[in-house]
């Protein structure tokens, strides 16, 4: 055996794999866009050829040793992808992936790397679980781990383990309600976490409000970087890639309090950062509320009350020691950050739930990987069938 375990992250808009060690280090990884619009068998084949192009890249650094084209060149496959999913089965249908209804992922892959585990769960708890393992949230037992970007989704540690629920959606905090009376979801509910605070959400609110994006902020096409990032969906976290409402693509990414989108604890430096397609965009939003345009002010701190009602209600329920916050909208520091922070204490007023803290993610770019790994790696705390 190689000693390390094959990730696998699967998003709409690209396909990342790595050899993780038995530490949570990525060892070599490889990433490609997505075929646009690819059926089954194209988006199966791009998957396939990006696998064999990291094992025969790592057999010739020495990395991993035996025939590439044989399953025991790894301890294991570790899978995180958009929903939703038929859990723990692994039968995949990624909502901006048209291509995948019902495609049995985890079974493919399992027929390619035979005699060793292959585990599938989706990116959000993913994220949350690579935030616990080796993240912001190490070493706490009772985490909520949360991404925040076109999307947003999360996964619950409790007492130290993986909490998957019925169906594998436990932590799915995108579908709190926080309004009763708010804006329709995606979901077919109303006032949801989701609704108010994804990027795209909150875009289309601020132009309802007259705003015109980036007659005070920079235009911000000038300030992105270059690459992906995470999802939502089923509980995924639909950041650039995958999920629930969808619109635009993100960059994975640790999240921060730098200022709109400058990047924040555990940046990988070349670390994409959250863009999307259209003008009135989450990221222009933050960069206009930074230059002080009010109605953009004004969307931030709406997103930020909602995320500190939404934290308020699971910290209350579940004695939360730790909140990391990830993806996209989250780099906006300070402008989501503090207003989410003044809410969350304005209603965690018992002794126990006053402790929770609510930190940046800090993974950055290879988090999914690290969290698909997780499932195999430290099977003990994050998978239970």
């Amino acid at each position: 055996m190689s000693g390390s375990v094959l990730a696998v992250d699967i998003g709409g808009t690209k396909f990342a794999v790595a050899l993780v060690d038995s530490d949570g280090n990525v060892r070599a990884a490889r990433r490609a866009a997505t075929p646009p619009g690819g059926d089954a068998r194209a988006l199966w084949k791009a998957l396939g050829e990006l696998v064999d192009s990291l094992l025969e890249g790592a057999a010739a650094d020495g990395l991993i040793d035996g025939d590439t084209a044989a399953g025991g060149v790894v301890d294991g496959v570790g899978i995180g992808c958009g929903g939703p999913m038929t859990w723990p089965e692994g039968a995949v249908s990624p909502l901006n992936m048209p291509g995948w209804r019902g495609f049995p992922l985890r079974e493919r892959l399992a027929e390619r790397f035979p005699g060793v585990p292959v585990r599938i769960h989706n990116d959000a708890v993913c994220l949350a679980v690579a935030e616990h393992w080796r993240g912001a949230g190490r070493g706490s037992a009772n985490m909520l781990g949360m991404v925040v970007s076109t999307g947003v989704g999360g996964g619950l540690i409790l007492g130290g383990r993986l909490i998957d629920g019925g169906s594998g959606n436990a932590g799915h905090i995108g579908h709190i309600v926080v309004d009763p009376d708010g804006p329709p979801c995606g979901c077919g509910g109303r006032g949801c976490l989701e609704a108010i605070a994804r990027g795209p959400g909150l875009a289309a609110w601020a132009v309802e409000q007259g705003w015109t994006p980036g007659a005070v902020g920079p235009p911000a096409a000038a300030t992105a970087l270059s690459g992906e990032g995470p999802r939502t969906s089923g509980n995924t976290a639909q950041t650039s890639d995958d999920g629930s409402s969808t619109s635009g693509s993100t960059a994975e990414t640790s999240g921060g309090r730098n200022g709109a989108f400058g990047g924040g604890p555990g940046d990988p430096g070349a670390g994409p950062a959250y863009v999307e397609a259209a003008a009135a965009s989450g990221r222009q939003l933050a960069l206009d509320a930074e230059a002080g345009d009010e109605i953009a002010l004004a969307a931030m701190s709406r997103a930020g009350r909602a995320l500190g009602l939404a934290i308020a209600s699971a910290t209350n329920l579940c004695d939360l020691d730790v909140v990391t916050i990830g993806g996209g909208l989250s780099q906006a520091g300070p402008l989501l950050f503090d207003p989410l922070e003044a809410t969350l204490r304005d209603h965690t007023r018992m002794e126990f739930a006053r402790r929770v803290r609510v930190v940046p993610a800090s993974l950055g770019q290879d988090a999914g990987l690290v969290g698909a790994a997780a499932l195999i790696l430290a099977a003990d705390r994050y998978w239970t069938h």
